[in-house]
């Protein structure tokens, strides 16, 4: 399967595919920080007509959420917002089969159309939280693959039940903290936080680390939707 993987310059998408024995390139107006199979310039100059799926992940730096207020602030902000979002539109009309396009919560699920599907890093074996949405073209939503309990709870040294550290060390049995089943509920919803968070609940992890596709995601997004089954199912639709 041809794969392209816009707007990386980690290869940490396009390695994962490419560790499945896909034909798999990332293009970026940057050089690649991990080599491989690479094209530097702009992607919408490139001919993707015959792949098979692109996944992109525009610039999120004037059209996420956490940075709209500043488009009041600072002069020329908001016409960048337009740019940004322009760009997103061109991306999402590329004729290719399937596409999946990845961005944090903001201006696309409002000014665009709303996203197929919300993920969190904790789903997919990391202890961050990180709310990213997902528009996808004859794709199927990521399923789960290693959902994380609440790193509150830990094992009781004297029992098979588990304390939490949050409620000094009570029993599951005794804790108001129940322990969560759904993978769509934050189990730090309870109490505690993620790695990444401050007491607050924001995130403070620097912009070029919030920016790198998780590791958990790459693999998962590679199983699920470069397996050659399941493709053959879709294009039968």
């Amino acid at each position: 399967m041809r794969v392209g993987v816009l707007c990386e310059v980690t290869g940490i998408v396009r390695d994962a595919f490419l560790r499945r024995g896909h034909d798999a390139i990332s293009c970026d107006i940057q050089a690649t920080e991990s080599p491989g199979p690479h094209i530097q310039g702009d992607c919408l100059a490139h001919d993707w007509s015959g792949f098979d799926l692109l996944i992109c992940h525009p610039p999120c730096t004037y059209i996420a959420s956490s940075g709209i207020h500043w488009n009041r602030r600072v002069p020329g902000r908001a016409a960048k917002t337009e740019e940004a979002l322009a760009f997103v539109r061109r991306i999402l009309d590329l004729r290719v089969p399937r596409l999946a396009l990845e961005n944090p919560v903001g201006l696309i699920g409002t000014r665009i159309r709303a996203c197929d599907q919300t993920i969190q890093p904790w789903q997919f074996g990391h202890r961050e939280s990180k709310a990213t949405c997902l528009w996808l073209r004859n794709l199927p939503p990521l399923r789960p693959t290693n959902v994380l309990l609440n790193p509150a709870w830990i094992p009781c040294d004297c029992c098979d039940e588990y304390c939490c550290t949050i409620h000094k060390g009570q029993h599951a049995s005794e804790c108001p903290c129940p322990v969560i089943d759904d993978w769509e509920v934050d189990p730090y919803s309870q109490g505690g936080r993620w790695n990444n968070q401050t007491a607050s609940g924001q995130n403070n992890a620097s912009h070029a680390i919030r920016s790198r596709t998780y590791e958990g995601w790459a693999e998962a997004m590679a199983e699920q939707w470069g397996g050659l089954g399941q493709w053959k199912g879709l294009w039968e639709e």
